[in-house]
């Protein structure tokens, strides 16, 4: 059950209002089942007494009620005895105008008109089994201090020509130590606020020809605390060491423009930043052929927790309510997080690492402040420290200024939360000095697809390990020569590996290293590793029988406080060794536990549809469309095509309608030249036509590649040729995830579909009826790619996979009086494109009518009764499948054995 279906059910709910059918098709359509609901019309399920109210344990308690009693009565039902000894999620009282409703879980209100009930469908989600995730706001000093830096960078590789001279690790290095200078004058870890850019002012020109001479002296105290310094420099600047000031580099020089933007960052209010900025200013400061570079996406704080949570925090947090009240578990459940590892293999700027180590301060200092509380009321009073330390973090970064950043980052992360620990506390916790610094966790340069991760971050029986992050994605065409041999290298035992994402080698790498250990992993990934042929070349070597997935976010929008904000879509995956624990699915905004999350991110059995030649099911052969190869020159546009026929009338026999993605969903008029051999003497003796012929040999002559160099022989056609001389199926290649159904067309012979789309020749009504019902609508959306979150259909995988009975004739015809229904609505519409007709805000009554009536019809042919939702769909296609491909299997093999008795008995 999806909010898109619940939606529509409450959408046709307030357009048929019926007063006594309202509270069950409210609870049906939340996926409360049909059996449920008889029950409880018969009293069975109904522990009220009083006529006209429903009272649904666990679920709802319903009333109708007069308009001026609707607060009092909900008031009153909420405290009421008999009904909160049920423990109903929801009271609602209505009297059919106005609905208010109370959720006793959560304790928030509502009160909105009937005709506004779908707008406050994801009020009620909880009826589904599933709770509401909210996250917080992005920070906007992150974002202003990413840019400003930005502008610093550019300037200073403008003044400094040779900057890059031996490599940019110095630059990075240096970059690195101007933002622990900023953060440090803001946040107290200098004595003084605003001390390092006031300095900066009074001991630097204006013309900015002194500002290196400064910075190399300010570095040199800062990693020294002997060495003759001006008095300003050793009142104002502690000794700080670690590695970020060990090394003597000297600063680029400046003019006055650059120390100006340098002065301006200094205005800003680092106070208010988070470490996790650092991850956007890698996109914002980065040189800028390496700021797309292996699919760095930097992530917001909220995106972050949406894997955090579930993969350990979560579970944490449960432990410390579940020992609340005991002193001794609770100091034993702060000993088990400070050996905890976090290890991110991928860590970039540290994003992951960051807000991980701040979230578990957090939960450390709840823990201590419910200790402080339990021994005071014992009258003692004890001192609190800090049991959290750097050195449980593990990060691999194949960037050196990403790498840089992360270890920076740690630290102020450090600083910041020691600050959050003694002011929360108030004398009872105290934390310690963050100078000296010290090693900011087990952060490495390197290339994590080829280093050992257990050399790094080692394991034990002992240990407690989560692996997480946001690793580079890149599908196999945009992997470079030394990616695509990382993944020959790790991924060889996987046939077809060539086929599959870089981010694959993380999920098998981290597969091998969580397995039969106390560890588990999450990632964000995005959604093609669990979409179409991918799924099942990888998945079936990591969900092996030692590893399942534990938890798992469908595709959503992951967006970031990068430059630009750029968002992709993604997914995240969890992987545990085989556990009892609950299982969770997350959609839209929904959590639901699960029985079982399978590769394709559904709540099924671990089934992998694999792709096939020909179809599973009874239907006739899907074919690309037909290729041209001829740089345009066969193709026409409608004021073309008028002209060669205003020359000539016999020339309409030489042109066809052209048909691909634009064409039929946008409404776009093309035509072609579509010549026969034997019209190709015809054809020569129109001027306009015969030129494009020439124009079209030229073009395949020019080209590189030999078998175009062959077609130069007959300029006069396509060059793949799967046009037939009959009705066609037309399915598009792509189509938008917005539409409930992808457009596919029912068109005559004059029309000629194109590559990349799909086409069927020879077409019969009633399979067009199939291929546009929602059955085959969630198996495309199911098992087929995704371009980002549009549909991407494939004949190997969506068509011919398709799981679907047996029909007679009587049931084809059946079929086909709907098929007609659905071209007859479309028809009434002439001036209308498809892609309105089938836009679900514009799609006319009648249309979406007709297609309710096929959806019903082809459902009946799967079983009696209709699906409650698209998840019961899914679960029966799979199962479907895996009949269909055993007796398959079995089918193949006895052919092959009757083929042997044959030969033997020849």
């Amino acid at each position: 059950m999806n909010s898109i279906e619940i939606e529509r059910k409450l959408n046709d709910i307030v357009n048929n209002l019926g007063r006594d059918e309202f509270i069950y098709e409210f609870l049906l359509a939340y996926g409360i089942s049909k059996t449920s609901i008889t029950r409880l019309k018969k009293g069975d399920f109904n522990l009220s007494k009083i006529e006209g109210e429903i009272l649904y344990k666990n679920k709802v308690f319903f009333a109708p009620e007069e308009s001026d009693r609707l607060l009092i009565k909900a008031e009153e039902a909420s405290k009421e005895e008999r009904i909160v000894k049920q423990s109903p999620r929801f009271i609602i009282i209505t009297d059919f105008e106005t609905i208010i409703a109370k959720d006793l879980k959560t304790k928030i209100n509502r009160d909105f008109k009937v005709a506004e009930l779908p707008k406050y469908f994801d009020f009620f989600l909880p009826l589904t089994g599933a709770e509401i995730y909210k996250s917080s706001n992005d920070n906007k000093a992150d974002r202003d201090a990413a840019y400003k830096l930005a502008q610093l960078y550019d300037i200073l590789v403008t003044d400094n020509p040779d900057i890059y001279k031996g490599g940019s690790h110095n630059l990075n290095v240096f970059l690195s130590r101007l933002l622990f200078c900023f953060f440090a004058e803001d946040t107290g870890i200098f004595n003084r606020r605003s001390v390092f850019t006031e300095t900066l002012s009074q001991h630097t020109s204006e013309d900015g020809s002194n500002v290196h001479q400064y910075l190399n002296s300010l570095f040199h105290r800062l990693r020294s605390n002997d060495g003759d310094f001006p008095v300003f420099l050793k009142e104002h600047f502690p000794y700080v060491n670690g590695g970020l000031f060990r090394d003597n580099i000297q600063s680029p020089r400046f003019s006055a423009k650059a120390r100006k933007i340098l002065l301006e960052c200094g205005d800003l209010d680092w106070s208010e930043i988070n470490p996790d900025i650092f991850g956007s200013m890698i996109q914002a400061v980065a040189e800028p052929e390496e700021r797309s570079d292996l699919g760095m996406h930097y992530t917001s704080v909220p995106n972050i927790k949406r894997l955090i949570e579930p993969l350990f925090l979560n579970e944490l947090y449960d432990e410390f309510q579940k020992y609340y009240d005991s002193a001794t578990s609770l100091q034993k459940l702060i000993n088990r997080i400070s050996k905890i590892k976090f290890f991110d293999p991928a860590c970039g700027s540290g994003n992951f690492l960051i807000i991980t180590y701040k979230e578990v301060r957090l939960l450390e200092i709840k823990i201590i402040q419910r200790l402080i509380d339990l021994e005071k009321e014992k009258g003692r009073r004890k001192l609190f420290f800090t049991s959290i330390s750097l050195f449980q973090f593990y990060g691999i970064e194949i960037k050196d200024f990403a790498h840089e950043m992360a270890i920076l980052s740690l630290w102020l992360a450090e600083h910041q939360m020691n600050k959050v620990f003694d002011e929360i506390l108030e004398g009872y916790g105290q934390s310690k000095p963050i100078l000296p610094l010290k090693e900011a966790g087990k952060i490495i340069c390197g290339n994590a697809a080829r280093l050992d991760w257990g050399s790094l971050c080692a394991r034990s029986p002992v240990d407690e390990i989560y692996l997480l992050g946001n690793p580079p994605y890149l599908g196999a065409r945009l992997q470079d020569e030394k990616q695509k041999e990382d993944v020959a290298l790790v991924l060889k035992s996987i046939p077809g590996s060539n086929n599959l994402d870089y981010i694959s080698i993380w999920l098998y790498k981290a597969k091998k290293y969580i397995e039969g250990i106390n560890a588990k992993c999450a990632f964000v990934t995005t959604n093609s590793i669990c979409q179409g042929e991918q799924v099942s070349l990888l998945w079936p070597a990591i969900l092996n029988g030692s590893i399942e997935i534990s938890f798992a976010y469908q595709s959503f929008k992951w967006a970031n406080n990068a430059k630009g904000n750029a968002g992709v879509t993604v997914i995240i995956i969890g992987l545990r060794n085989i556990g009892s624990s609950p299982k969770y699915l997350y959609f839209d905004k929904v959590r639901k536990e699960v029985k079982n999350i399978n590769a394709y991110l559904l709540e099924s059995s671990d089934i992998y549809v694999i792709p096939k030649a020909k179809p599973l099911s009874n239907f006739p052969e899907m074919n690309f469309g037909s290729m041209a190869n001829d740089d345009g020159n066969l193709f026409l546009t409608t004021e073309e095509r008028e002209s060669i026929i205003k020359r000539d009338s016999r020339a309409s026999k030489l042109i066809k309608r052209l048909v691909g993605s634009l064409e039929f969903i946008r409404g776009v008029d093309k035509f072609c030249l579509w010549i026969e051999d034997k019209d190709r003497e015809f054809a020569s003796t129109i001027p306009m036509i015969q030129q494009r012929i020439e124009l079209t040999k030229i073009s395949r002559q020019r080209s590189k590649r030999q078998s175009t160099q062959a077609l130069a022989k007959f300029p006069h056609k396509f060059a793949e040729i799967r046009f037939k001389d009959s009705d066609s199926i037309f399915v598009p290649s792509v189509s938008s995830e917005k539409r409930e159904y992808i457009p596919i067309g029912f068109l005559n012979s004059d029309s000629v579909i194109v590559a990349p789309n799909f086409a069927i020749y020879e077409a019969q009504p009633w399979l067009f009826g199939i291929l546009h019902s929602r059955m085959h609508m969630v198996w495309v959306d199911a098992v087929g790619g995704k371009l980002k979150t549009d549909y991407r259909y494939s004949a190997k995988l969506c068509y011919n996979t398709f799981p679907f009975p047996e029909i007679t004739s009587k049931q084809k015809e059946t079929i086909n009086q709907y098929v007609f229904q659905i071209l007859d609505e479309r028809a009434k519409y002439p001036e209308k494109t498809i892609a309105w007709l089938y836009n679900p805000e514009t799609m006319p009554p009648g249309l979406k009518q007709a297609h309710k009536e096929l959806d019903e019809s082809i459902e009946r042919i799967y079983r009696l009764g209709l699906f409650q939702n698209d998840v019961e769909r899914l679960e029966y296609l799979f199962k479907l499948y895996e009949e269909m491909i055993r007796k398959d299997t079995l089918f193949a093999k006895s052919k092959k054995i009757s083929v042997k008795k044959i030969s033997k008995s020849e």
